[in-house]
């Protein structure tokens, strides 16, 4: 029995590498193409700059390393974010890594970015914090 998955559409959420979600479709179109997760390329589009096939592409989709939403017709689009991703899957593949150990490196690489981004927010929020406290004590008269 083959599992059949859901077929998201640009109009439909969805969670994108960082977990932000896709820009508002109201926005001027200009704008949209200066965030890195607007899904503006179409295959063809984006396997040339990456330096694969539409085929390479495709198998990283089936990977589930790159989900490109796809249009109402059922073309995938690709952000400029995902193929930075496939971008690093090809160099690795290129130096003889093979592609399923690539995509996970790659996965992983991307996990342990979001781990730093979140760990110097909290990181910042807590320093202020601290400020906070420092100012209140000194205010207030009371040691530390």
């Amino acid at each position: 029995m083959v599992a059949h998955r859901k077929v998201r559409t640009l109009s439909e959420s969805q969670p994108c590498a960082d977990a932000r979600q896709p820009v508002d479709d109201r926005l001027p179109l200009a704008d949209r193409f200066d965030d890195d997760h607007f899904p503006a390329c179409t295959m063809g589009g984006a396997a040339e700059p990456v330096g694969a096939t539409p085929a390479f592409l495709r198998g990283l989709d089936e990977t589930g390393l790159i989900t490109p939403i796809r249009s109402d017709g059922g073309h995938r689009r690709y952000s400029r974010h995902q193929l930075k991703l496939a971008a690093r899957v090809r160099e690795l593949v290129g130096r003889g890594t093979p592609a399923d150990a690539a995509c996970r490196i790659v996965g992983l690489e991307e996990w342990l970015e979001q781990v730093e981004r979140g760990y110097g927010k909290l990181r910042r929020q807590g320093e202020h914090s601290v400020r906070q406290h420092q100012r209140k004590s000194v205010v207030t008269g009371a040691e530390i």
